[in-house]
């Protein structure tokens, strides 16, 4: 399977940074600290590096926890053979009733695209996989790769490209994401048990280590300290008559007709799996499936 590098229509770059806000970035220690093993950590200026060998792979996490906001950071992914290893950014909170929203890069043989894996967990229940490839080389260059996360829907954004949608749709009696504070996260890590080709492609050590780049880290969102409970969470990271939060106004509450455009472009040209097509996995289409317009 060839990459196809066509770039997306670009006429809604200026709508897509006011719809993503106007953060700046931060380094890497304001926002988040190593998680696991910090031998694998690489510093070089503004870049931070994680490795992947036969020992270990490595992975951060934020030192808060957020309700609803924006989320991105810039990553390089791994050159070259990069078959049976992953690298997984996400959002997720806590317990056996977590909810989660995750991008996963599933490596490949060279010369054979990346796939992004996207995932969307609701109360400990995920099974909403698409794979899509990329428009671009994502080991040849920082991309950016952004979560949107409000009340009314879920946004992943590549490049300010939105790719996936994830509606709030309680009113069909659906339940959407918005009460659990969520830490954001990012590993490299050996899954060739399935990342690639379902795992028919191991992991080649001889090309080890793996590395992926990381820079520009944004967290625009609403921090919840640990201690505060639930319902505290919820008063304080809703907008109220006092305050208001930018992904609450009402332009935030659905994709912009150009963004909706370039939703449409994205899936025509590059989702290679769907699960609300999969009737293997689901003969009966899950719920969500038959109102989700993306």
């Amino acid at each position: 399977m060839a990459v196809l590098f066509k770039m997306p229509v670009v006429l809604g770059f200026f709508v897509g940074l006011m719809m993503l806000g106007l953060a700046s970035s931060a380094e890497f220690h304001e926002l988040f600290q190593p998680g696991w093993a910090n031998d694998h950590f690489i510093y070089e200026g503004e870049l931070l590096k994680l490795k992947l060998d036969n020992f270990s792979g490595a992975g951060f996490a934020s030192k808060s926890r957020y309700l609803f906001g924006k989320v991105s950071m810039q990553i390089k992914l791994v050159e070259g053979d990069s078959a049976g290893t992953v690298t997984a950014y996400y959002m997720s909170s806590e317990g056996p009733y977590h909810n989660e929203f995750d991008f996963e890069f599933l490596g490949n043989t060279t010369g054979e695209p990346y796939l992004l894996q996207t995932n969307v967990y609701v109360n400990g229940v995920g099974n909403r996989e698409q794979r899509m490839n990329l428009w671009f080389d994502p080991t040849k260059d920082f991309h950016s790769y952004t979560l949107l996360w409000n009340q009314r829907q879920v946004v992943f954004l590549v490049d300010e490209t939105p790719i996936r949608v994830h509606t709030n749709m309680e009113h069909k009696g659906i339940p959407f994401p918005k009460d659990q504070a969520m830490g954001v996260y990012s590993s490299i890590w050996n899954a060739d048990d399935w990342a690639t080709q379902g795992g028919l492609v191991k992991t080649d050590w001889s090309h080890a280590p793996f590395v992926a780049s990381y820079k520009g880290f944004e967290i625009d969102a609403c921090e919840c300290p640990v201690s505060v409970t639930a319902d505290e969470i919820a008063k304080k990271c809703s907008s109220s008559a006092e305050k208001r939060f930018w992904w609450d106004e009402p332009t935030m509450s659905e994709l912009s007709l150009h963004q909706s455009h370039q939703l449409v472009w994205v899936r025509a040209n590059h989702l290679v799996y769907d699960y609300c097509t999969d009737t293997a996995r689901f003969p009966i289409k899950p719920v969500e499936c038959e109102h989700h317009r993306h």
